[in-house]
């Protein structure tokens, strides 16, 4: 009994000092897993506060090279995550070194952090990205260094004391496993209970091991993540900026983006070929002079768009001329402007977008210069019928007195002057008709080169000894489809002028040349012409005449000569002569160097050569003649002058009285009809009806001006016969013949 009862209380000392080791054991296995807890949230904390170290030095960087606000909201966000990881760390970790070097640390890190925001902070005031993005390399590279060691550092330690923990644990519970077996002898339900409890402790050991591995994967995956998406917004950052580089640097348009003091800091190549710009220089020391649209008023420096836009002025649609040094040509151009402001609203510089105008301004001009010429052509030719109409019974009137004034010399000297102011007097209005395309050419094939060979002599004697005569004509010259007096009148006028030019002499020169559409540099769509033109040129080494002179020069009556010595219609004859011919003209010229008018004439293709008919002497003859003429006039003069002829000559008002007259059955041997005639019938439309009833009536036209009615692309009809206003009495006759004869 006192053996059980020894046995008995040795077991339940046993059993008692089991159940204390057992107790103590399950203490001390509680203790390692809460410090197995507290370890792994430690080294959950260090994870989590490196994501933020990193996420601020990537937000810090992308701020600097993009300047995008999102980046700097991700950097004061991870800052100020940063403060209170490392003071939940502080508090969790007990061992004083690595207290000491978590604070040092996190020294580094605020220093880190000051870093990034000086950058971000210089970089939102506009001053330099790179010198503070390698201010932030230079003074961060080996800070980073230490902190990445540091936390390194103190990661492993705590994963070494987990570690260290783990054994333990596993230890203890070995132990108390053999404890268990031991007192299984002498209790069984004690050792089931401690056996349990052992096993228990062990789940839960397990369960927070799996914990941590799971939080450790985690955690894995989200810096993977994360890692992932600054990738992917890199590439995306990447991706965008060079689309926005491409673009800028393929824009026509001009663009500057100049800082407060006008240094221009970023310029696309337009901008370098368009204002000579480039980055670095100084808009405001470049100062070439500029004026406003009008090419003529300065504009004023504080008006100049750089000085309005860093006024803080919004504007579009400037326009103003800038004319560059090195005798480059003016430009025009079209400028907006916005200032560039800080956060806090200041202006920190100014962006502008220069558009070339200059090809669409002297477009307009050209068309405005081309409408202007067109009404005037119009109204001249309108004016030189009337005119016309007069001149025809003055000359002929004029005429007839200075033949009938034979025994009456002072009389007859005074008809004689007013027969030659008459002549004059058409002489001017065909130079208008010309220049208004209405005077009827009779082109036929000609020699260029002969033709101005043929000029060149009767010009010697006209232009003087001290202006020299020179031609280089082009041996392959193309014959070309003319009305040979208008090109010679033509040459004759340009070659006054150019004497006019050269009061102390100099050197004319005539020049023929083939030319293709290409090198004649006609602003004409290629389309829209030959492909080859045979170009004549005549040029001066006269005085040459400024802008405001060249662009009115095919104006009539435009001169620069005094009163008295110039009428201003020579060059508009040679316009109107030239462009009814199909041809283009073009004037150089600048004061002082010259002057050289080229025409541009379409050449031959294969039209025939009609012999020019001689003249018939003036006859008359009994036939009968319908005169039809709106102008009572000129209407009681020709039917004076056709009496006079031996004819029988019966008159008409307008069209359809002359077509009642056919009607009525009277009979007629030539219908001589104006060709622009009030009552809603032309000459043209008269002829044809009367044609429909007199098959073989014959027609002959007058006009003081011709209409599209007989005339197509400057050449009358091939089957029409015209008198132009004013005649004479010989050139009456003589068409009137040659058409009863045709």
């Amino acid at each position: 009994m006192l053996s059980q009862r020894f046995i008995l209380g040795m077991g339940l000392t046993i059993l008692l000092v089991i159940s204390g080791t057992s107790i103590a054991l399950d203490t001390k296995s509680r203790r390692d897993s809460y410090e197995t807890d507290r370890t792994v949230a430690t080294l959950k904390q260090f994870a989590d506060l490196k994501v933020q170290v990193r996420a601020a030095e990537a937000a810090a960087r992308g701020f600097a090279l993009t300047g995008d606000d999102g980046f700097a909201n991700e950097f004061q966000q991870a800052r100020e995550a940063i403060a209170p990881e490392f003071a939940g760390l502080l508090g969790a970790i007990d061992d004083p070194a690595q207290r000491s070097l978590l604070e040092e640390t996190s020294a580094l890190v605020q220093r880190r952090l000051a870093i990034g925001d000086e950058l971000i902070r210089s970089r939102g005031a506009r001053e330099g990205a790179e010198v503070s993005a390698g201010k932030m390399v230079r003074e961060d590279r080996d800070m980073a260094r230490t902190v990445t060691a540091n936390l390194d550092k103190m990661q492993a330690e705590q994963r070494a004391r987990l570690a260290r923990q783990t054994a333990d644990t596993r230890l203890t519970g070995r132990i108390l496993f053999i404890v268990d077996l031991c007192g299984v002898a002498l209790i069984l339900l004690l050792a089931g209970v401690l056996i349990r409890e052992a096993g228990r402790s062990r789940r839960q050991l397990s369960d927070s091991l799996d914990a941590s591995r799971a939080a450790a994967q985690s955690l894995k995956a989200s810096v993977a993540e994360r890692s992932e998406d600054l990738v992917a917004a890199h590439e995306e950052l990447r991706r965008s900026s060079s689309v926005m580089e491409s673009t800028f640097r393929s824009m026509a348009e001009a663009v500057l983006v100049i800082d407060r003091n006008g240094e221009v800091m970023l310029s696309n190549p337009a901008a370098e070929k368009i204002l000579h710009y480039r980055p670095g220089m100084n808009v405001v020391n470049q100062r070439s002079p500029s004026f406003r649209a009008d090419g003529i008023t300065p504009l004023p420096d504080e008006d100049r768009p750089s000085a309005r836009a860093l006024r803080g002025e919004e504007f579009d649609d400037l326009e103003f001329v800038a004319r560059p040094g090195g005798g480059e040509a003016q430009v025009q151009l079209v400028v907006s402007g916005r200032p560039v402001r800080e956060a806090s609203g200041a202006i920190s510089g100014a962006a502008l977008i220069y558009h070339d105008i200059t090809a669409s301004r002297e477009t307009e001009r050209k068309l405005q210069q081309a409408q202007k010429l067109e009404a005037i052509g119009k109204l001249t030719g309108g004016v030189a019928h009337d005119f016309n109409n007069m001149l025809t019974v003055i000359t002929g009137n004029t005429e007839t007195l200075v033949t009938g004034l034979q025994n009456l010399p002072a009389l007859r000297a005074t008809a004689a002057l007013i027969d030659q102011a008459a002549q004059r007097c058409s002489e001017l209005i065909e130079h208008l008709l010309a220049f208004a395309r209405r005077q009827p050419l009779h082109p036929r094939d000609i020699d260029v080169n002969a033709a101005i060979a043929d000029v060149a002599k009767l010009l010697r004697p006209t232009l003087g000894e001290q202006i020299e005569i020179a031609t280089v004509l082009d041996p392959g010259l193309a014959a070309a489809h003319l009305d040979a007096s208008q090109l010679a009148n033509s040459l004759l006028n340009m070659a006054i002028n150019a004497r006019d030019a050269m009061p102390s002499g100099g050197r004319l020169t005539l020049e023929t040349r083939m030319v293709t559409h290409e090198e004649s540099g006609l602003d004409s769509p290629a389309g829209s012409g030959p492909g080859r033109y045979v170009m004549i040129a005549v040029g001066d080494t006269g005085s040459g005449m400024p802008a405001q002179v060249r662009e009115k020069v095919f104006e009539p009556f435009f001169t620069t000569k005094e009163v008295g010595k110039g009428s201003g219609l020579g060059l508009p004859m040679v316009y109107g002569f030239v462009t009814q011919s199909g041809g283009h003209i073009r004037i150089d010229s600048e004061e002082g160097r010259g002057t050289t008018i080229r025409l541009y004439l379409p050449p031959a293709e294969g039209a025939a050569v009609k012999a020019v008919p001689k003249a018939e002497p003036a006859t008359g003859g009994n036939e009968t003649i319908l005169v039809v003429e709106d102008d009572p006039l000129v209407r009681n003069f020709v039917t004076a002058q056709l009496a006079g002829l031996g004819y029988r000559a019966v008159a008409a008002p307008d069209g359809p009285s002359a077509l009642q007259k056919l009607k009525n059955g009277e009979r007629f041997d030539l219908l001589f009809t104006d060709v622009v005639m009030p009552g809603g019938m032309s000459g043209r439309q008269l002829a044809d009806e009367a044609q429909k009833i007199r098959p073989d009536v014959k027609v002959l036209y007058t006009s003081g001006y011709t209409d599209d009615t007989i005339m197509h692309h400057g050449r009358l009809d091939p089957d029409v016969l015209l008198l132009q206003k004013p005649y004479r009495k010989a050139e009456l006759a003589r068409l009137v013949r040659q058409a009863l004869g045709s």
